[in-house]
């Protein structure tokens, strides 16, 4: 079997060593349904703790070890249940077992609902006193991360009627899905190879397309149907935002991006810090794109051009055991454990190589504590970009491997503030490895032109993206209410910013704003700048220092959720509350620049 074929296989067709071994989860579904059942009539135990948890650090720590087995078991049911959905979701068994694992979680988290209030209602003085006790040392910093939310927590009564609002208040959020995803319909694109159909998924690679006449007409077809549904976009983030806002101010926070970066510790400085320093390093990406619109032979550079790549994809095959090697060889300088340990994962039973009938699209690593860390691909051995999904993916995998290793279940979990740094930065080692092992000009200038790209996507526009929810946030908390009008005025302003006065902004240009999921998970996208940024930096000094710093990047990978992620990279070597680490992601996209330049004039395309 190849990566890929004229026929797409069937599940059941597919050889057994390209699939993923879940056996270290169970080892076929019956002993899921065993488990399941043991889940089932174990959750009614959880109430026997109700009212015991301030009594004694003996009584707290047996409710705490048998949550643990609970929690512990839930994951490892839910993780098959996903990971045998992902491979194919045509298969209604695989919907049916997820739906019934989601029900069972869902009863036994609502039986434990009084835990975490009566955990917060042990009086401070008590509380010190319990977490003296050896019996609790272990659960120490998961009870420090509850105990941090006191000042947010509510009465039970008033804690009650919030949890009685969880599902309305997703009413934004599915309203956008089913707007964009099922309701708005796109048409088709006439291409030189006929009508193609135009939708969320295809417009990406409308963007990549060759030609620019296809590329215009896709990207005013795109928008224009955003612009048709203008008002009932802006509302719904509006609600969305006006959402956020409730919800600080109900728990006592100063603002909604206050609140939402507590969870993981995050200074608000971090966030403006970031904002502040890739403003500053706006003209580097100026020159870019003055870069692109020489390179493409135009006299003004659309929007439409600015994803188009300047090298195309080279034709350089691997098949998934050589690319492996190469990911395996790129990340040498992380010592012979890792490498060793990744090598037999992705070779071993890890990773669902190829593409079937069913299967989920795209890629992901799916990391639990009892079973291995588990990879989704749909490789072709065609495509160069697949070999750094495979290092991206694996870098999760790693980290996840090291994480559960050397922590108890309850905090091994890292956030995604690290998750991000873990992957990318296995990215910047196999970019580095590709270059030196090539001397071909053309290979060369489409890897630099990758990564700068993954800059542009990831530390630039994330930026802007993070900026852009910071400013309707506050516009709303300052009593300025949100508008068609006044979402497309600002989002114009930063495009004009990030974009600069080389880019033509299309009149369309300003309704994106209104059609990027990610909005309805409030100050989220600022972590990938932050990710990549905090990868670039560990790469370099892993890359030109010794052992030291390998092991000092491996004690991060260990650290898990043990402590929050600002404390965690710093141990690691970077500090993000600085602005260091970004500006070396800057000035790294500079100098990637310069050798494009100098690339594209050996090739003659300037």
């Amino acid at each position: 079997m190849t990566a890929k074929t004229s026929q797409i296989p069937s599940r059941d067709e597919v050889p057994p060593e390209h699939k993923w071994d879940l056996s270290s989860l169970y080892e076929n579904d019956d002993a899921w349904e065993k488990d399941l059942k043991f889940y089932m009539q174990r959750t009614p135990e959880i109430d026997r703790f109700k009212g015991t948890l301030g009594k004694s650090a003996e009584q707290l720590a047996a409710c705490l070890e048998f949550m643990n087995q609970m929690n512990q078991l839930q994951e490892r049911l839910g993780y098959y249940a996903h990971l045998r959905l992902s491979e194919d979701v045509s298969d209604s068994r695989n919907h049916d077992r997820f739906s019934r694992f989601m029900q069972a979680a869902t009863a036994a988290e609502a039986r434990a609902s009084y835990q975490t209030p009566e955990i917060q209602a042990i009086p401070d003085e008590r509380m010190e006193q319990f977490l003296k006790e050896p019996v609790l040392a272990e659960f120490e910093i998961a009870l420090r991360k509850v105990l941090r939310y006191k000042p947010h927590v509510l009465s039970e009564a008033e804690e009650r009627l919030l949890a009685l609002q969880q599902e309305p208040n997703q009413t934004a959020q599915k309203s956008f899905g089913a707007l964009t995803d099922a309701d708005m319909e796109f048409g088709e694109v006439e291409t030189p190879d006929g009508p193609q159909p135009l939708t969320h998924a295809s417009f990406g690679s409308f963007m990549e397309h060759p030609d620019r006449e296809v590329r215009a007409r896709a990207y005013e077809q795109f928008f224009s149907e955003f612009v048709a549904h203008k008002n009932t976009l802006a509302n719904l983030y509006a609600g969305s935002v006006q959402l956020d806002i409730y919800q600080s101010r109900v728990r006592n926070f100063e603002s909604a991006r206050a609140a939402r970066l507590f969870p993981d510790d995050v200074p608000e400085s971090v966030y403006d810090n970031l904002v502040d320093t890739v403003s500053s390093g706006l003209e580097k990406l100026h020159r870019y794109y003055d870069l692109r619109r020489r390179a493409l032979g135009l006299e003004r550079l659309e929007l439409y051009d600015t994803k188009v790549p300047l090298v195309p994809e080279l034709t350089v095959k691997h098949s998934y055991e050589e690319a492996v090697e190469v990911v395996v060889e790129a990340l040498a300088p992380l010592g012979e454990e890792y490498c060793r340990v990744l090598r037999e994962g992705l070779l071993g039973g890890w990773v669902d190589r190829y593409e079937n009938k069913g299967k989920r699209s795209g890629a992901f690593s799916a990391g639990s504590y009892d079973g291995w860390p588990y990879i989704l691909m749909n490789f072709r051995e065609d495509l160069l970009r697949d070999v750094f999904t495979l290092a991206h993916e694996g870098g999760h995998s790693m980290h996840s491997w090291y994480s559960t290793r050397n922590n108890p279940f309850q905090h091994y979990d890292y956030t995604i503030f690290e998750a991000e740094v873990a992957s990318t930065f296995n990215e910047q080692l196999l970019a580095k490895h590709l270059m030196e092992r090539s001397d071909d000009p053309r290979m060369q200038a489409y890897l630099v032109n990758k990564q700068i790209d993954d800059l542009v996507g990831t530390l630039f526009r994330q930026t802007m993206f993070a900026e852009y929810e910071a400013l309707t946030h506050n516009s709303v908390e300052s009593g300025r209410p949100l508008t068609v009008d006044s979402l497309r005025s600002e989002y114009r302003r930063l495009l004009e910013k990030y974009f600069g006065s080389g880019v033509n902004l299309h009149e369309l240009a300003d309704i994106e704003g209104l059609r990027i999921p990610h909005f309805y998970r409030a100050f989220y996208v600022y972590k990938y700048a932050t990710g990549i940024s905090a990868a670039v930096s560990l790469a370099r000094q892993v890359i030109h220092g010794n052992s030291v710093e390998r092991d000092r990047y491996l004690e991060f990978l260990k650290s898990g959720g043990s402590r929050f992620p600002i404390e965690s990279l710093r141990l690691a070597g970077v500090d993000m509350t600085e602005s260091t680490p970004v500006e070396v992601a800057i000035e790294k996209f500079s100098s990637l620049v310069d050798r494009l330049e100098t690339l594209l004039g050996e090739l003659g395309q300037l």
